[in-house]
C-alpha cells in the first residue's frame, strides 16, 4: 500500500504493518510442547536403538573368538564396525549443530541452573543453517553433504547388503517439493527456514534417529551373515525359596530367585510381587521385614531366554508364616500394603472368639466392611497409611498398614512392547492395550483412553502426529499413516493414558516400533 503524507497516518500505518508480522510470526505455547514431546520420543526411540546395536557387537566379539564363526566374523565385524564409526561420527555433528543452535537462539542458565534458550525463535534456525557468511554460517549444506556422504558410505560397504536394505534405509534425503519458489531444491531451506528453534531441534533429533536406525540395519545384516546370537548352555531351571519358613513378627525374610544357568546371555529378569530385583550371577535376592502375623504367600515371576534363543518364563509361588506371642492375629492376605481402588482381603483371629473380636480402621479415605468371620475388606481411596485396631478383651493388636497406587500396568500393541515387528503384522493391530502383569491380585483391569503416535522414517520425509482421545483403537488419521507405512519406518507410542483403580493415569513409557 502506498504511505499517506500527513504523518500521524503514517505512523498508524507503520505500526499496523509490524503488528500484521508479529501476529503472523507468533507461535503458540500449544505447538511448542507438541514439539518438546516429539523431542524426548526421539531420544527415547534413539536409546532403544544404541542398547540394540551394542548387544549385536557383544555377540560379535564372541563369535570372533570362536574358531567356528571366526573366519566370518573376521570379514563382517570390520564392516560392522566401520558403520558404527560412521555413526557415531555423524552423531555427534548433529548433537555439535543442536547446542549451536541453542547458543544462537540466546541459550543461558536460569535460577535453578537449568539451560534455557529461546524455543519460539524463528530467526536462529535461519541464520545457522540458511544464510550465507557474514550475516548467517549457511550450515545447511554442509549437514545434508555429510548426510549424503553417510548413507553412500554405508551402501558402499558391499554390493548385496546396498540391493538388499538400499531402499529401506530410513535415512530419506529427498527434497521435498514446494510452492515456494525460493526453497525449491533446497533441502535444508525446507526444514529449517523461519522454523521455531525447538521445532529445528526436534529435526536434528529425528535424523539422529535415522543416523542410528540405519547403522542398526547395517550392523544386524553384517551379523547376520555369520550367524545369530547364540545362547551356549544345556540345562537350565528357576528357583524360588525364603531363607526359612515361619518368622516372627519383626524379624527380617530372605527370598532368592533365579534360574539354574551357566551364561549370562539367559538374562533373567525377576519380579517378586511386580517389582523388579536386582539380578547378579543368575539369581536375585529380596529383603523385607515381617510385619503382621498370618500366612502369606509371594508371587516370584522368572523371565528367561532358553538355549534355542527364544523368550520364556516360570512362576513360583513362595509362602510363609508370621507368628506373634499373643492369641491375637491380624493379618493382610495377600500382601503387607493396602491399595488404592482395590477390595482388599483382611483376616482377623482371636484366642476369645471371633464374636468377641473388635476391629476398627482410620485413615484418610480408609474404610472397612466385615464379610464374613474373622474376614474383612478394606477399601482406600488415596496413598498414606491405614490403622487397624483389632482386640479380643484380652489381647490388642494395632497395625500400621501403608496405602499405595497399583502399579502402573504394561502398555504393548499386539502383545509386544516395542523393538521390530514385520509390517503387515504391525497394520492388523487395532490400537494399543494396557495389561498389569505379574501383580497379586489377579483380573486388575486398566483401559487405555488417550495416547499419541509419531510416525518417522522411511515413508515420512516429515514427521507426522496423530493424536487419539478417548479410545484404545487406532483413529482414523492414524490408520492412514499405518496404510503409509513400511519397511524402515518408526513407529513411536507416546503419552499413554489409563484408567484403572485409582483413576486415571499417565504411563511413564512409550512404545518404539521398527517397521521390518
Amino acid at each position: 500500500m502506498s504511505l499517506p503524507k500527513e504523518p500521524r497516518q503514517k505512523m498508524i500505518n507503520i505500526m499496523y504493518l509490524v503488528l500484521t508480522a508479529l501476529l503472523a510470526l507468533n507461535v503458540s505455547a500449544e505447538i511448542l510442547n507438541a514439539f518438546k514431546t516429539v523431542d524426548h520420543s526421539l531420544e527415547s526411540a534413539t536409546g532403544i536403538i544404541d542398547k540394540k546395536n551394542a548387544d549385536i557387537f557383544k555377540s560379535f566379539k564372541r563369535k570372533l573368538e570362536d574358531p567356528v564363526s571366526r573366519e566370518k566374523a573376521n570379514i563382517w565385524f570390520p564392516r560392522a564396525e566401520m558403520a558404527k564409526k560412521s555413526a557415531d561420527s555423524l552423531y555427534d555433528y548433529i548433537e555439535a549443530l543442536k547446542k549451536e543452535l541453542k547458543i544462537e537462539a540466546g541459550l543461558k542458565k536460569n535460577d535453578q541452573g537449568e539451560e534455557v534458550y529461546k524455543e519460539e525463535d524463528l530467526d536462529a534456525p535461519t541464520r545457522l543453517f540458511i544464510a550465507n557468511p557474514p550475516e548467517g554460517k549457511g550450515k545447511g549444506k554442509e549437514l545434508f553433504q555429510k548426510l549424503s556422504d553417510f548413507k553412500a558410505r554405508l551402501l558402499s560397504i558391499n554390493d548385496t547388503l546396498a540391493q538388499e536394505i538400499g531402499q529401506n534405509l530410513p535415512l530419506d534425503l529427498t527434497i521435498p517439493k514446494t510452492n515456494n519458489k525460493a526453497g525449491q531444491g533446497d533441502w535444508a531451506y525446507h526444514y529449517f527456514h523461519m522454523t521455531p528453534a525447538i521445532a529445528a531441534i526436534t529435526m536434528l533429533s529425528k535424523l539422529q534417529n535415522d543416523v542410528r536406525n540405519s547403522e542398526a540395519q547395517v550392523v544386524e545384516y553384517c551379523h547376520k551373515e555369520i550367524g545369530e546370537v547364540e545362547i551356549i548352555y544345556d540345562e537350565f531351571k528357576a528357583f524360588a525359596a525364603t531363607d526359612t519358613k515361619y518368622v516372627m513378627q519383626g524379624e527380617e525374610l530372605t527370598i532368592t530367585a533365579g534360574i539354574g544357568a551357566f551364561s549370562k546371555n539367559a538374562q533373567p529378569t525377576i519380579s517378586i510381587d511386580g517389582r523388579v530385583v536386582p539380578v547378579k550371577d543368575g539369581a536375585g535376592e529380596y529383603k523385607f521385614v515381617a510385619t503382621a502375623p498370618g500366612t502369606y504367600s509371594k508371587k516370584v515371576r522368572i523371565n528367561f531366554k532358553k538355549p534355542d534363543g527364544t523368550e520364556s518364563f516360570e512362576e513360583k509361588e513362595v509362602k510363609y508364616t508370621v507368628g506373634t506371642p499373643s492369641g491375637l492375629v491380624v493379618s493382610t492376605d495377600r500382601t503387607r500394603v493396602f491399595y488404592v481402588g482395590l477390595d482388599n482381603p483382611l483376616s482377623v483371629t482371636g484366642g476369645s472368639g471371633d464374636e468377641k473380636v473388635n476391629v476398627t480402621f482410620s485413615g484418610s479415605g480408609v474404610s472397612g466392611n466385615k464379610t464374613g468371620p474373622g474376614q474383612f475388606i478394606v477399601n482406600c481411596s488415596t496413598p498414606g497409611i491405614a490403622n487397624v485396631i483389632a482386640t479380643d478383651g484380652k489381647n490388642t493388636q494395632k497395625l500400621t498398614i501403608p496405602i499405595k497406587k497399583t502399579p502402573d500396568p504394561l502398555a504393548t500393541v499386539g502383545g509386544k512392547a516395542g523393538g521390530a515387528i514385520a509390517a503387515n503384522l504391525f497394520r492388523a493391530q487395532l490400537g494399543v492395550a494396557a495389561e498389569l502383569k505379574d501383580f497379586v491380585f489377579e483380573g486388575v483391569k486398566y483401559n487405555v483412553t488417550e495416547f499419541t503416535m509419531i510416525f518417522t522414517g522411511r515413508g515420512f520425509p516429515e514427521l507426522e502426529v496423530a493424536e487419539i482421545k478417548g479410545s484404545p483403537y487406532f483413529s482414523d488419521e492414524a490408520k492412514q499413516y499405518i496404510k503409509r507405512s513400511g519397511e524402515g519406518t518408526t513407529i513411536i507410542i507416546d503419552e499413554i493414558k489409563v484408567v484403572g483403580p485409582g483413576g486415571t493415569r499417565k504411563l511413564q513409557q512409550n512404545l518404539s516400533f521398527t517397521l521390518q
